[in-house]
């Protein structure tokens, strides 16, 4: 926004501080009647013809959009991806520890990635990798969908899973 100064029309369109519409005129008087009640005068609408001008207190006004800004950051959910990693031969104590991990990370609101890491000869079998994941999203499937179906990356296969929208 271009304020006092840095305003280069001839004439704007001018709206006083209390949204009085004051008329088209000279940016010079324009500029005196902001100097007359200790205001800046902003461009507001740069490309209408002519431009129009408002009267106001512009750090005020910066403040409270910077204040507004901030309030709206703080409402907006950061989506985060956490990862939980398996082996194809993992127990039964152990898978569920990692499926209450993943839970709690659904709960959060995070999508999960879950990822089985395969070793050596373990490659051979890919559908005990496969049948794993189908399991670990069938046991979480009140809470959550696979929203990337199972894939074999390198010696790893993964997928992700994200909760399910609320009704």
């Amino acid at each position: 926004m271009r304020i006092n100064d840095q305003i280069r029309a001839k004439e704007v369109r001018l709206v006083s501080d209390t949204n009085e519409q004051l008329g088209v005129m000279s940016l010079r008087s324009a500029r005196q009647i902001a100097e007359e009640r200790h205001l800046d005068l902003v461009e507001i609408a740069a490309n209408a013809k002519p431009p129009v001008c408002r009267i106001m207190n512009y750090g005020k006004y910066r403040y409270e959009q910077q204040k507004r800004e901030k309030e709206a950051k703080k409402k907006q959910k950061v989506l985060t991806l956490k990862e939980v990693k398996l082996r194809p031969n993992i127990e039964d104590h152990d898978f569920y520890v990692k499926m209450k991990a993943a839970q709690r990370f659904l709960d959060e609101g995070s999508k999960v990635k879950v990822t089985i890491m395969f070793r050596g000869r373990e490659m051979s079998h890919p559908e005990l990798g496969e049948k794993l994941l189908i399991r670990f999203a069938d046991e979480l499937k009140e809470v959550a969908h696979v929203e990337k179906a199972p894939k074999i990356e390198g010696r790893n296969m993964t997928m992700v899973i994200a909760v399910n929208k609320a009704k």
